[in-house]
């Protein structure tokens, strides 16, 4: 019996806070109830519980600028400015991010610019590989099970 293969897990890297900048592929604004003050307390208690996900910023020749956008963390970048703007944190602050280079979303198997990656999981519903929803976010809400919203958060 061959022995199965070895996965190797992408490994989190600090990388200066004005480094990175938001990507406008990112799709979540807010979350249902909790405010980036209040993510950003949450993080001043516990630390950064998970890593900003960022891929390279290219030039027109494809070569990297040094600068990296987060199509992934959003929320918790939010709030990483908020407590830089409130002189809680230095802005060259290292911060875990995975670098990605490609351009799949960890954990997703979905581009990393996270189109629909917050209702699927919401949903529990899985994408075809076009990209789109094989029901309406409306029509989600009357499944059993499948459509009930994970953590509090509700399709739109």
């Amino acid at each position: 019996m061959a022995a199965s293969p070895k996965i190797v897990l992408s490994r989190s890297q600090g990388i200066p806070f004005n480094k990175p900048v938001l990507s406008q592929a990112n799709v979540r604004r807010v979350k249902a109830g909790v405010s980036v003050e209040a993510l950003a307390e949450s993080i001043v208690r516990h630390s950064l519980l998970q890593s900003l996900t960022v891929r390279p910023v290219l030039d027109a020749d494809g070569q990297e600028t040094g600068m990296f956008e987060v199509p992934v963390g959003g929320r918790r970048f939010r709030a990483l400015e908020w407590l830089v703007a409130q002189k809680r944190m230095n802005k060259i602050a290292p911060v875990p991010c995975i670098i990605r280079t490609d351009g799949i979303a960890e954990g997703t198997g979905r581009p990393a610019d996270g189109r629909c990656s917050t209702l699927c999981h919401c949903a529990r519903v899985h994408l075809p590989d076009d990209g789109h929803l094989p029901l309406s976010p409306r029509r989600l809400e009357h499944l059993p099970s499948a459509g009930r919203p994970v953590g509090g958060h509700r399709p739109t």
